[in-house]
Protein backbone atom coordinates (compact mmCIF):
# COMPACT_ATOMS: atom_id res chain seq x y z
CA UNK A 1 0.00 0.00 0.00
CA UNK A 2 2.78 2.48 0.72
CA UNK A 3 4.89 1.41 -2.28
CA UNK A 4 1.72 2.48 -4.48
CA UNK A 5 0.95 5.99 -2.62
CA UNK A 6 5.03 6.60 -2.95
CA UNK A 7 4.52 5.78 -7.14
CA UNK A 8 0.97 7.37 -7.29
CA UNK A 9 2.97 10.60 -5.58
CA UNK A 10 5.87 10.50 -7.96
CA UNK A 11 4.05 10.24 -10.84
CA UNK A 12 2.35 13.40 -9.88
CA UNK A 13 5.21 14.81 -8.69
CA UNK A 14 6.36 14.42 -12.37
CA UNK A 15 3.59 15.75 -13.48
CA UNK A 16 3.89 19.09 -11.79
CA UNK A 17 7.62 19.31 -12.63
CA UNK A 18 6.40 19.10 -16.30
CA UNK A 19 3.78 21.49 -15.62
CA UNK A 20 6.02 23.75 -14.21
CA UNK A 21 8.75 23.63 -16.90
CA UNK A 22 6.22 24.24 -19.49
CA UNK A 23 5.49 27.63 -17.96
CA UNK A 24 9.17 28.59 -17.55
CA UNK A 25 11.00 27.20 -20.58
CA UNK A 26 14.07 29.18 -20.42
CA UNK A 27 14.69 27.17 -16.64
CA UNK A 28 17.43 24.97 -18.35
CA UNK A 29 19.18 28.17 -20.04
CA UNK A 30 19.91 28.89 -16.67
CA UNK A 31 21.66 25.79 -15.53
CA UNK A 32 23.25 24.14 -18.87
CA UNK A 33 24.74 20.92 -16.32
CA UNK A 34 21.35 20.03 -15.86
CA UNK A 35 20.61 20.18 -19.28
CA UNK A 36 23.18 18.04 -20.62
CA UNK A 37 22.91 15.17 -18.21
CA UNK A 38 19.04 15.09 -18.82
CA UNK A 39 18.50 12.03 -21.04
CA UNK A 40 15.53 11.63 -23.67
CA UNK A 41 14.42 7.73 -23.98
CA UNK A 42 14.38 7.05 -28.15
CA UNK A 43 12.23 4.28 -29.87
CA UNK A 44 14.90 3.42 -32.27
CA UNK A 45 17.89 3.75 -30.28
CA UNK A 46 19.74 4.27 -26.87
CA UNK A 47 18.47 7.04 -24.34
CA UNK A 48 20.38 10.51 -25.82
CA UNK A 49 21.30 13.44 -23.97
CA UNK A 50 18.49 16.23 -24.15
CA UNK A 51 20.75 18.83 -26.14
CA UNK A 52 21.72 16.08 -28.60
CA UNK A 53 17.77 15.10 -29.12
CA UNK A 54 17.12 18.65 -29.53
CA UNK A 55 19.97 18.82 -32.41
CA UNK A 56 18.19 16.06 -33.72
CA UNK A 57 15.02 17.47 -33.96
CA UNK A 58 16.47 20.56 -35.53
CA UNK A 59 18.19 18.60 -38.29
CA UNK A 60 15.10 16.51 -39.20
CA UNK A 61 13.20 19.94 -39.38
CA UNK A 62 15.53 21.44 -41.31
CA UNK A 63 15.54 18.03 -44.07
CA UNK A 64 11.84 18.86 -44.26
CA UNK A 65 12.08 22.46 -44.71
CA UNK A 66 15.05 22.10 -47.19
CA UNK A 67 12.67 19.25 -49.06
CA UNK A 68 10.02 21.78 -49.30
CA UNK A 69 12.15 24.46 -50.56
CA UNK A 70 13.39 22.16 -53.19
CA UNK A 71 9.82 20.93 -53.99
CA UNK A 72 8.75 24.70 -54.32
CA UNK A 73 11.44 25.56 -56.83
CA UNK A 74 10.85 22.71 -58.69
CA UNK A 75 7.48 23.63 -59.50
CA UNK A 76 8.38 26.95 -59.79
CA UNK A 77 10.62 25.73 -62.66
CA UNK A 78 7.68 23.82 -64.25
CA UNK A 79 5.51 26.84 -64.09
CA UNK A 80 8.02 28.92 -65.60
CA UNK A 81 8.33 26.52 -68.48
CA UNK A 82 4.40 26.27 -69.14
CA UNK A 83 4.40 30.14 -69.19
CA UNK A 84 6.96 30.51 -71.73
CA UNK A 85 5.35 27.97 -73.64
CA UNK A 86 1.76 29.43 -73.13
CA UNK A 87 3.19 32.51 -74.56
CA UNK A 88 4.65 30.88 -77.68
CA UNK A 89 1.41 28.83 -78.37
CA UNK A 90 -0.74 32.57 -78.36
CA UNK A 91 1.95 34.09 -80.39
CA UNK A 92 1.44 30.85 -83.06
CA UNK A 93 -1.80 31.56 -83.15
CA UNK A 94 -1.77 35.03 -83.13
CA UNK A 95 0.41 34.39 -86.04
CA UNK A 96 -2.15 32.16 -88.28
CA UNK A 97 -3.76 33.13 -91.04
CA UNK A 98 -7.10 31.10 -91.52
CA UNK A 99 -9.16 29.54 -89.35
CA UNK A 100 -7.68 26.15 -90.36
CA UNK A 101 -3.97 27.44 -89.70
CA UNK A 102 -4.99 28.36 -86.50
CA UNK A 103 -6.26 24.83 -85.52
CA UNK A 104 -2.93 23.37 -86.83
CA UNK A 105 -0.71 25.44 -85.19
CA UNK A 106 -3.00 24.54 -82.19
CA UNK A 107 -2.54 20.63 -82.50
CA UNK A 108 1.07 20.94 -83.78
CA UNK A 109 2.30 22.82 -80.57
CA UNK A 110 -0.06 20.62 -77.75
CA UNK A 111 2.40 17.64 -80.24
CA UNK A 112 5.96 19.28 -79.95
CA UNK A 113 6.32 22.27 -76.78
CA UNK A 114 3.95 20.27 -74.84
CA UNK A 115 5.23 16.92 -75.63
CA UNK A 116 1.24 15.37 -76.25
CA UNK A 117 1.94 11.40 -77.69
CA UNK A 118 -1.54 11.63 -79.19
CA UNK A 119 -3.40 14.81 -80.02
CA UNK A 120 -7.48 14.87 -80.96
CA UNK A 121 -9.62 17.81 -82.01
CA UNK A 122 -13.54 17.55 -81.80
CA UNK A 123 -15.38 20.69 -84.01
CA UNK A 124 -18.62 21.33 -83.41
CA UNK A 125 -18.78 22.65 -87.09
CA UNK A 126 -16.56 22.29 -90.20
CA UNK A 127 -13.84 24.72 -91.13
CA UNK A 128 -12.96 24.95 -95.02
CA UNK A 129 -9.53 23.25 -96.10
CA UNK A 130 -9.13 20.90 -93.01
CA UNK A 131 -8.90 17.79 -93.11
CA UNK A 132 -6.35 15.60 -90.96
CA UNK A 133 -6.57 12.18 -88.79
CA UNK A 134 -6.72 14.29 -85.46
CA UNK A 135 -9.45 15.51 -86.33
CA UNK A 136 -13.43 14.85 -86.11
CA UNK A 137 -16.44 17.33 -87.10
CA UNK A 138 -19.76 15.96 -84.80
CA UNK A 139 -22.38 18.13 -84.08
CA UNK A 140 -23.07 19.87 -80.70
CA UNK A 141 -26.49 18.51 -80.47
CA UNK A 142 -24.86 14.85 -81.56
CA UNK A 143 -25.50 11.99 -79.09
CA UNK A 144 -21.92 10.63 -78.82
CA UNK A 145 -20.94 14.24 -76.81
CA UNK A 146 -23.75 13.28 -74.53
CA UNK A 147 -20.08 11.81 -72.17
CA UNK A 148 -19.04 15.26 -72.65
CA UNK A 149 -21.88 17.72 -71.24
CA UNK A 150 -20.87 18.09 -67.93
CA UNK A 151 -17.49 19.11 -68.75
CA UNK A 152 -18.15 21.44 -71.41
CA UNK A 153 -21.11 23.12 -69.15
CA UNK A 154 -18.58 23.80 -66.40
CA UNK A 155 -15.91 25.05 -68.98
CA UNK A 156 -13.99 23.42 -66.87
CA UNK A 157 -10.33 20.87 -68.18
CA UNK A 158 -10.53 17.39 -66.99
CA UNK A 159 -7.14 15.27 -65.92
CA UNK A 160 -6.62 11.43 -65.38
CA UNK A 161 -7.73 8.49 -67.21
CA UNK A 162 -10.83 9.27 -68.92
CA UNK A 163 -13.97 6.96 -68.87
CA UNK A 164 -13.89 4.60 -71.79
CA UNK A 165 -16.95 6.37 -73.72
CA UNK A 166 -14.77 9.32 -73.34
CA UNK A 167 -11.70 7.66 -74.47
CA UNK A 168 -13.70 5.65 -77.19
CA UNK A 169 -15.02 8.83 -78.91
CA UNK A 170 -11.52 10.51 -78.81
CA UNK A 171 -9.07 7.96 -80.14
CA UNK A 172 -10.89 5.20 -81.09
CA UNK A 173 -9.28 2.14 -81.72
CA UNK A 174 -5.72 3.93 -80.85
CA UNK A 175 -6.02 4.50 -77.50
CA UNK A 176 -2.53 3.05 -76.58
CA UNK A 177 -0.69 6.17 -76.88
CA UNK A 178 -3.21 8.15 -74.18
CA UNK A 179 -3.11 6.39 -70.78
CA UNK A 180 -3.48 9.93 -69.02
CA UNK A 181 -5.54 12.59 -70.84
CA UNK A 182 -5.67 16.73 -70.46
CA UNK A 183 -9.24 17.43 -71.81
CA UNK A 184 -9.93 20.97 -73.29
CA UNK A 185 -13.67 21.98 -73.09
CA UNK A 186 -14.24 24.17 -75.91
CA UNK A 187 -17.59 25.89 -75.07
CA UNK A 188 -19.27 26.46 -78.54
CA UNK A 189 -16.68 25.16 -80.70
CA UNK A 190 -15.92 21.68 -79.28
CA UNK A 191 -12.95 19.62 -77.89
CA UNK A 192 -9.26 19.28 -77.28
CA UNK A 193 -7.58 15.81 -75.68
CA UNK A 194 -4.29 15.81 -74.97
CA UNK A 195 -3.22 12.27 -74.38
CA UNK A 196 0.43 10.85 -72.84
CA UNK A 197 1.43 6.93 -72.87
CA UNK A 198 2.51 7.94 -69.11
CA UNK A 199 -0.80 7.28 -66.77
CA UNK A 200 0.80 9.44 -64.13
CA UNK A 201 1.51 12.64 -66.49
CA UNK A 202 -2.04 14.14 -66.45
CA UNK A 203 -3.53 13.27 -62.58
CA UNK A 204 -7.12 14.61 -61.11
CA UNK A 205 -6.09 17.33 -59.05
CA UNK A 206 -3.34 18.84 -60.92
CA UNK A 207 -3.69 22.19 -61.86
CA UNK A 208 -5.50 23.24 -65.02
CA UNK A 209 -4.67 27.25 -65.23
CA UNK A 210 -2.23 26.92 -68.19
CA UNK A 211 -5.13 24.48 -70.25
CA UNK A 212 -7.64 26.81 -69.27
CA UNK A 213 -5.75 29.45 -70.84
CA UNK A 214 -4.52 27.71 -73.62
CA UNK A 215 -8.34 26.84 -74.47
CA UNK A 216 -9.23 30.64 -74.03
CA UNK A 217 -6.28 31.71 -76.69
CA UNK A 218 -7.68 29.37 -78.94
CA UNK A 219 -11.23 30.28 -79.28
CA UNK A 220 -10.52 33.56 -79.19
CA UNK A 221 -7.72 33.16 -82.13
CA UNK A 222 -10.75 30.83 -84.37
CA UNK A 223 -13.48 33.33 -83.41
CA UNK A 224 -11.17 36.02 -85.69
CA UNK A 225 -12.84 34.23 -88.64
Amino acid sequence: MVGMIEEKSERLSAHEVAVWLRRHPKFLAQFPDLALSMVVPREDGPAASLASYQLEVLRDKNRELNRRLNELYANAQDNERLTVRTHQLAQALMRAGTRADTVRAMVASLSEDFDGDAVRVVLFDAIDGLAADWLQVIPGTDARLAPFRDCLVANEPICGRLNPDKMQVLFGDEQDASQSVALIPLPGVGLIAVGSRDGNRFFPGMGTLFLRLMGESFTTALARG
